[in-house]
């Protein structure tokens, strides 16, 4: 029987003590121990700082959320208060230049009468210098031609206000267009915004998003701004109407100034054509009388010739007698009664004479002052018709200022004077309408 010995051989290493090798395997344990506690706490408050993180954010997220949302509501209040006043602001606009238009349109239909008045006035500087005179009517035409250049003068200022007037609402306009613009790109993007969430495709990190953009203001400044954007629209409408209300008084005003002025006119030029034709029938009477007169002074006078010229024969008959009976004998050549009779009657017949070439003179006298009055009176009645005449074609020329008027009258056909009025005056029409 053999023995076998087994060889052992140790590390060269050194061994450690049964107690230093438990104490390793506790203070293992024990590091082993806090590690896991470390990571159940870190685990803990990684849990803990996760959902806190998650609601804080959450509550951010929301919080962000709602003041877009404010913002926008904000925005849409101002958007609409500013809409109301943009709409206000383009009635006016279309309701002034409506009124300027027909200011102007006034203002054009002002050309034809004051064509038709210098006509008027060329026409009645024709007539002859007997028959110019001041009269009515031309004191009438020339405070008509003084109303239409004041009419003039007036709605050409008013058009001028309410074109300087729509200008500026113009330049408003344009500002409030922009101010809503802006606002309206503004909540479209707020809008945009809130619809993004986490999962959105459009979101990524930005550079410096914290930084404040350039040229921006604050709140306070941005609401002040929207207040004054409205309170210069408030402004600029504020006494829009009022002018509208000044072009519509002007202009009717002016209408019915220049028509007052008008149917005095026309009434001044039929008194004096009706003046001037009572006095053309009296110079015809006057003539017709004066030349009844003429016909029978010369008749008249005809008359007194014959007896002049047959008082000659008397007289001859008597002057023989006398100087045959001077032819007696001495003794019978006595002054007796047939010769004072006779030398009676030679005087008597020379007196007579005398008195008919003296009556004849004073006949031919005023046949001559009758006949030259005659003359004047034709003269006279010339000028009367040729100024009847002129009067007449003025008067038909100014009353073709009324015939569109006429016209509109006899298309409303109103029953009373009263209607023409309120239709002349459109005292029912509304102006701020």
């Amino acid at each position: 029987m053999s023995f076998h010995l087994a060889v052992s051989m140790e590390k060269p290493v050194q061994h450690l003590a049964l107690s230093d090798w438990m104490a390793r395997v506790d203070r293992l344990r024990n590091v082993a121990n806090a590690r896991r506690a470390d990571a159940f706490s870190t685990r803990n408050s990684s849990r803990m700082l996760r959902n806190e993180t998650l609601i804080e954010g959450n509550w951010a997220n929301y919080e962000s959320k709602e003041a877009l949302n404010v913002r926008i509501a904000e925005l849409d209040h101002w958007r609409d208060l500013i809409a109301k006043t943009f709409g206000r602001l383009e009635l006016e606009i279309e309701a002034l230049r409506e009124e300027k238009k027909a200011a102007e349109s006034e203002l054009d239909s002002q050309i034809r009468p004051l064509a038709v008045i210098s006509k008027v006035m060329s026409i009645r500087d024709g007539r002859l210098i007997p028959e110019t005179t001041h009269d009515a009517p031309d004191t009438e035409i020339k405070n008509e031609l003084y109303i239409l250049e004041n009419n003039q003068r007036l709605l050409v200022d008013r058009c001028q206000k309410a074109w300087e007037k729509l200008l500026r609402l113009e330049q408003v306009r344009f500002k409030i267009t922009r101010e809503l613009a802006n606002k309206q790109d503004t909540e479209d993007m707020d809008s945009a915004l809130v619809a993004l969430d986490r999962n959105s495709a459009k979101i990524s990190y930005k550079t410096d998003p914290l930084r404040n953009p350039r040229e921006c203001s604050s709140y306070e400044h941005w609401l002040e701004h929207a207040k004054n954007m409205k309170q210069l629209a408030e402004n600029e409408l504020a006494d829009t109407a009022a002018l509208r209300d000044a072009l519509f008084v002007c202009r009717q005003k002016s209408r019915d100034l220049l028509e007052a002025q008008r149917e005095r006119t026309e009434y001044s030029l039929r008194k004096r054509i009706f003046l001037t034709q009572q006095a053309h029938n009296e110079l015809e009477w006057q003539q017709l009388k004066m030349k009844e007169e003429i016909k029978d002074l010369a008749c008249e006078i005809q008359s007194l010739e014959d007896a002049l010229l047959s008082k000659a024969k008397i007289l001859q008959l008597a002057e023989t007698r006398l100087e045959t009976r001077a032819m007696r004998c001495v003794t019978e050549l006595c002054l007796d009664d047939p010769h004072n009779l006779l030398c009676k009657e030679v005087e008597k017949i020379e007196e007579i004479k005398k008195c008919l070439k003296n009556q004849i003179d004073d006949a031919k006298a005023n046949f001559n002052l009758l006949s030259d009055h005659a003359k004047k009176i034709d003269e006279d009645l010339e000028h009367k018709k040729h100024s009847l005449m002129i009067d007449t074609e003025a008067l038909q020329l100014h009353e073709t200022l009324n015939e569109e008027e006429f016209a509109i009258l006899k298309d409303h056909n109103p029953c009373e004077l009263t209607d023409r009025n309120i239709e002349l005056t459109r005292v029912e029409v509304d102006p701020r309408k």
